[in-house]
């Protein structure tokens, strides 16, 4: 039974003798050449570690599905990530199913032939002439190098867990259990550890981000004379992210002035001023769904000015203090600690505290004016890994192989009446990505520069 077209009420009809005409007289189809994906085989061996964790069990993992815009226009897909570790693949509606004995089978929509039916022209979402092709049958299975078979053949009765909010007619197919929370907790543990595959796409997203970065100082004589300067370089880095990989990892944050003490300021509609600190958060994804996520905080005159290199050395010498506790066996939790206890000493010494640094750790008053986090697991999503158990993870210890950011900030509200008036309005972060090593850690942004002198002298080389 073929499925319903997706058709626009406004899309012409079509007669009788037009659809014969467009099911003949195409150039013979042969199927074209690929080769498998250099993921591939890490991809096996991750599908097989998820059989052995849950043997005898029927496991389903889909990839997604097309997401509305506005009315007809959907965004561009990115599949689940848990999907994307475990295949490769990239297309919307496709389904990974591992069943009890261990076997990995992949469904998915291949394009249509165009000797029968009338997607291949027709159909706005799937059809090859609206969305392009996708592959085969016999060339999904070359490129992720698994047993393929059609959506349609798809049984989804009887007991199994599934990886849910990801697909809805997939979770109205199975009944809900409470073993599925584990295995959307184990997909993402697995992920906290990065082989060596996906060290090397990190380490390709970071760069490209980098050159970003270096792309973003060259712009800013022309974006500080735009009335959205924000948006001007916003534009930018989305040019070099979609040059180098997928898309940016995430909505860029271009926040200029006290726009920078909004955590995630992503409206980047303002013009710049040449007095003001600029603060750039933002990633490329590469095209393997690896994305980096670095902040620099820089002045747009290109050098700072005497308060703002107070702030700026205060959060510096925090980060400093929370990279030099990364290593195997140390506490997740301990680079925040480190880098917060340098955030209160500096508090103190301004006069804005008066309490010690041990009972500002205590009570939390310091967050007024840091508020967040400093740092995440990184990977295929920003922040990464966000299902795994909290005793793994938030209060678990690193490992060799963890990838993660350091991101401590200052964020001085402008209508902050406990701030001197020179302070207010000041947003500072720094955020670089490292790689747990086995006797401390790697920066893999440190192509780009932390203290305020480098800074300086890397926009002059830039401008």
């Amino acid at each position: 039974m073929n499925e319903p077209l997706n058709i626009g009420s406004h899309d012409l009809p079509i007669t009788d003798e037009l659809a014969a005409f467009m099911r003949t007289g195409w150039a013979r189809e042969s199927r074209a050449e690929v080769s498998a994906r250099p993921i591939a085989p890490w991809a096996a061996k991750r599908r097989a570690t998820l059989a052995q964790r849950f043997p005898g069990e029927r496991l389903v993992i889909p990839a997604g599905t097309l997401k509305v815009r506005s009315n007809d226009s959907d965004y561009r897909f990115r599949p689940h990530s848990a999907y994307s570790y475990l295949t490769g693949a990239s297309e919307s509606d496709d389904v990974l199913v591992i069943e009890p004995s261990g076997q990995a089978v992949l469904y998915v929509r291949p394009r249509a032939p165009r000797e029968e039916g009338e997607e291949f022209y027709r159909d706005r979402r799937y059809g090859e002439f609206w969305a392009g092709p996708r592959p085969d049958l016999a060339e999904a299975a070359e490129l992720y190098q698994i047993e393929c078979a059609h959506i349609r053949d798809l049984e989804l009765a009887g007991p199994a867990r599934v990886l849910r909010g990801v697909d809805a007619s997939v979770d109205a197919e199975v009944p809900r259990g409470a073993d599925d929370d584990e295995l959307a907790a184990f997909l993402s543990e697995m992920r906290l550890v990065k082989d060596e595959w996906e060290l090397g796409e990190l380490r390709s997203a970071v760069e490209a981000t980098v050159r970003g970065f270096e792309d973003v100082v060259r712009a800013l004589p022309q974006a500080l004379g735009h009335p959205r300067g924000e948006r001007y370089l916003e534009g930018v880095f989305g040019l070099r992210s979609r040059l180098e990989g997928n898309a940016a990892g995430y909505e860029s944050i271009v926040a200029s002035g006290a726009h920078a003490c909004v955590l995630h300021w992503i409206r980047n509609d303002g013009a710049l001023t040449a007095g003001d600190l600029l603060l750039l958060d933002a990633g490329v994804e590469a095209d393997t769904l690896y994305t980096a996520d670095v902040t620099r905080t820089f002045p747009l005159s290109g050098r700072f000015g005497s308060v703002q290199r107070q702030a700026y050395e205060l959060v510096y010498e925090a980060q400093t203090a929370a990279i030099a506790t990364l290593r195997p066996g140390a506490r997740f939790r301990d680079f925040h600690l480190a880098a917060m206890r340098v955030i209160c000493d500096g508090l103190r010494d301004w006069g804005l505290l008066k309490q010690s640094t041990d009972e500002l750790m205590e009570t939390g008053l310091y967050r007024r004016y840091t508020l967040c986090s400093s740092g995440h697991m990184l990977g295929l999503d920003v922040h990464d890994c966000a299902k795994a158990r909290a005793e793994v993870y938030l209060d678990g210890v690193l490992e060799e192989g963890h990838v993660l950011t350091v991101e401590p900030g200052l964020y001085l509200q402008p209508d902050d009446l406990t701030l001197p008036e020179e302070l207010r309005g000041i947003g500072i972060r720094i955020e670089d990505d490292l790689v747990v090593t086995a006797d401390g850690a790697t920066m893999l942004s440190a192509g780009l520069p932390r203290h305020p002198d480098e800074i300086e002298t890397w926009m002059a080389a830039l401008s």
